[in-house]
């Protein structure tokens, strides 16, 4: 059971922020195996063939001599052909304080750590499982709900990756932004119910033995609706402690939107009497006092939107003080964002640098939702401009260290302006999978399953033969209802 609200220390954190320093290590081999999703069968190369019956146009569909050797590539098992050369495995148990970024990941990006690529899909994974798992149609008497229970989450998902959820996070349904907040067509469905938002999950012993540390991870859902949410959130920079988040200083301030969805609740509704806020503050509050004697961490990830959220989410922990356990140590907190906006002004980002939040933010340079908000006003700007502007409320500056990524880099996806595909969070953890520094050719290691470019776009190359949108296929079954008529289950 979560502990009250009123318990929750609510005062900023006001100590200076120490740095963690790594205990003496000894390198060995890893823990067992791999932290990974199951992944789904990549096709062998004897698939991988122009379809019959095509006009002149067929050319257009033949994979190139490039592609073919790339397919050999993730298709062989054989190690000695591939053009990276890999580090000797090293055990996360023993490197995972370098992998949280307590020295911002310097000399881990270019060449790509092969261990912290693994973290950054698996927490990007667990992103991904809130686009999974929410139920977003219209059409379902149950839209914006989760569509399984806190203890059948990953293995509804068939995922299996050590982790339990502990609890959900439910935003109220009457904040005023259409394009984030789903709701149900059905005359009797869920048009008055929050929005699940994500989930809180913490790692099991097992997993725990092999991550070094009980790690506690929160997953924040992005939007479901295309990018047309991000014109509901070009507004204005808020003050921070408006929105009753402790800050000792007004000039920290963040959009307007991310605070509503942030702190927005609904007395009479009894999942949303509580803020997203308040809720996840309660939830990891509970799970430190839980583990109290064990070596802990606080993860958080998001995509789009639930980056934005993370972002906010793993500041407001810091400044409340939730990091700092009753006998004096500090868990370290980190964000792993995706495709994430802008959150607030260069007081917040410069705040909570000092506060010793660390947030890696993985992007695709084509992806339009990046630039936003703060198109011209932002972080780019001369120093003496910025000054100048720092009061005009819209004036944005990204957060911590940056994981540029290019599609164009890969030979698996089509050339495309399509913005739902440059935004599209599977896409983007490909393109992880196959980075291995600047100028390192683009070589999949088979981290991410190809398939799940194809899940929710056509972004892959038709000579891949991954059929577009498989994912929606599984929402579309239909069934006999009483009536002995076909309808949505």
């Amino acid at each position: 059971m979560a502990i009250s609200l009123p318990k929750l220390v609510l005062h900023f954190n006001s100590l200076q922020f120490k740095q963690v320093v790594p205990e003496n290590v000894v390198q060995n081999q890893f823990l067992g195996q791999k932290l990974t999703f199951p992944r789904l069968a990549i096709r062998q190369e004897a698939t991988i063939r122009p379809k019959k019956n095509c006009m002149s146009s067929i050319n257009e569909f033949l994979p190139t001599g490039s592609e073919i050797e790339t397919v050999k590539l993730i298709c062989s098992n054989d190690d000695e052909g591939s053009p990276i050369n890999k580090e000797p495995e090293k055990a996360l148990a023993d490197h995972w304080l370098d992998i949280h970024g307590q020295d911002d990941w310097e000399g881990m990006l270019d060449p790509f750590d092969p261990l912290l690529k693994t973290e950054v899909i698996r927490y990007g994974m667990m992103a991904q499982a809130c686009y999974d798992a929410f139920d977003s149609d219209p059409r379902s008497k149950h839209c914006g709900s989760c569509r399984f229970i806190p203890d059948m989450f990953f293995q509804g998902l068939g995922l299996t990756n050590g982790y339990q959820v502990s609890g959900y996070i439910y935003a109220t349904y009457d904040i005023s932004l259409p394009n984030i907040i789903r709701r149900s067509l059905w005359p009797e469905g869920r048009t008055e119910e929050p929005n699940w938002m994500g989930y809180v999950s913490v790692s099991d012993d097992e997993t725990t033995q092999k991550l070094g540390r009980r790690d506690i991870t929160i997953a924040w859902r992005g939007t479901v609706t295309k990018l047309e949410w991000v014109a509901d959130l070009m507004d204005f920079l808020w003050p921070i402690n408006l929105k009753k988040i402790p800050s000792p200083y007004p000039d920290v301030k963040v959009e307007t939107g991310f605070l509503q969805v942030y702190t927005g609740k609904n007395k009479h509704c009894p999942c949303c009497k509580y803020s997203v806020r308040e809720q996840v503050l309660a939830e990891v509050n509970r799970l430190i006092h839980k583990y109290a004697d064990e070596k802990l961490s606080i993860t958080v990830t998001g995509h789009s939107l639930g980056s934005a959220l993370a972002i906010l989410n793993a500041y407001d922990m810091k400044e409340v003080g939730l990091d700092v356990m009753e006998d004096g140590r500090t868990i370290p907190i980190c964000v792993f964002s995706f495709s994430g906006p802008r959150v607030g002004n260069n007081r917040f980002k410069e705040r909570l640098e000092w506060l010793g939040v660390k947030v890696l933010r993985v992007l695709n340079i084509h992806d339009k939702v990046p630039k936003a908000p703060g198109f011209f006003l932002n972080e780019h700007m001369p120093r003496v401009i910025q000054n100048l502007t720092k009061k005009i409320p819209w004036c944005y500056s990204h957060v911590g260290i940056e994981l540029a990524l290019d599609h164009e880099n890969s030979p698996f996806l089509k050339d495309t302006s399509d913005l739902f595909s440059l935004h599209n969070l599977d896409a983007l953890l490909h393109l992880v999978d196959g980075y291995h520094g600047k100028g390192e050719p683009f070589a999949l290691i088979g981290e991410h399953d190809l398939a799940r470019v194809n899940k929710d776009c056509d972004f892959l190359k038709d000579c891949f033969l991954i059929k577009p949108k498989w994912g929606q296929d599984e929402h579309r079954k239909m069934a006999k209802n009483q009536e002995d008529n076909l309808a949505p289950p």
